[in-house]
C-alpha cells in the first residue's frame, strides 16, 4: 500500500497544474494523502484516490468512452486503485485495460488532469472520488471488448461526443492531451 500511496504523492508533487484551479485541486490531494494512509483504496470511506485515464485511438482522433451504469453517462474508463496496484500509474493502466480489453496500452506517467466528485460507489455509501486522470494511447488496429463494468464502450471521435458524454471533462482532457 506504502507503494501506491507514495506513488500517488509524487505524481501529484509532479504535477504541473495548467490552472490555479488544478493547482488547487493539487494541494487538496496533496493533503489528503498526507492524512489519509489508505487514502488510495477503497475502505477510506470519506473518499479516495481513483485512477482513470483519456483513452485515445493511436492518431488521437478517437476517444474511447464507457457508459457507465451507475452515473448514465459517456465518461473516460477508470477507477478504484486495488492494493495489487503497486503505482497510480499501474492502476490507471490496468482499469483501462479491464474496462477496454486492450492489453497493449501505452501510457503517459505524468498526471494529465484531477478531479474530484461525490458518489455511491461499491461502499454503498456517499463518498467522494479524488481522480487522478492519465493518457494513454492506443496502437493502430486495437479492438474493444466490453466488459462488466459498462453498459457499453466505443470509440467516439474527439469533435464529435454523444449527447449523454461528460462533454466538458471529456474536451478538457482532449485539450490538454493535445498540448502534450
Amino acid at each position: 500500500m506504502s507503494t501506491l500511496h507514495d506513488s500517488a504523492r509524487e505524481a501529484l508533487e509532479e504535477f504541473a497544474a495548467p490552472t490555479a484551479e488544478q493547482d488547487s485541486m493539487r494541494h487538496a490531494m496533496l493533503a489528503f494523502l498526507a492524512a489519509a494512509p489508505n487514502g488510495c483504496l477503497r475502505a477510506c470511506a470519506a473518499g479516495h484516490i481513483t485512477a482513470s485515464s483519456l483513452l485515445l485511438s493511436h492518431d488521437g482522433t478517437e476517444v474511447l468512452l464507457t457508459l457507465h451504469p451507475r452515473v448514465g453517462r459517456w465518461i473516460q474508463l477508470g477507477g478504484h486503485c486495488e492494493e495489487d496496484d503497486r503505482t497510480i500509474q499501474d492502476a490507471a493502466l490496468r482499469e483501462a485495460r479491464e474496462e477496454s480489453g486492450i492489453h497493449d496500452l501505452e501510457l503517459d506517467p505524468a498526471v494529465l488532469s484531477l478531479h474530484t466528485h461525490p458518489i455511491t460507489c461499491s461502499l454503498g455509501q456517499p463518498t467522494r472520488h479524488l481522480d487522478m486522470r492519465f493518457l494513454i494511447r492506443a496502437p493502430r488496429g486495437a479492438r474493444i471488448t466490453r466488459s462488466h463494468e459498462s453498459t457499453a464502450l466505443q470509440w467516439w471521435p474527439v469533435d464529435d461526443l454523444p449527447e449523454k458524454a461528460e462533454h466538458h471533462t471529456i474536451t478538457e482532457m482532449v485539450r490538454l492531451a493535445r498540448a502534450r
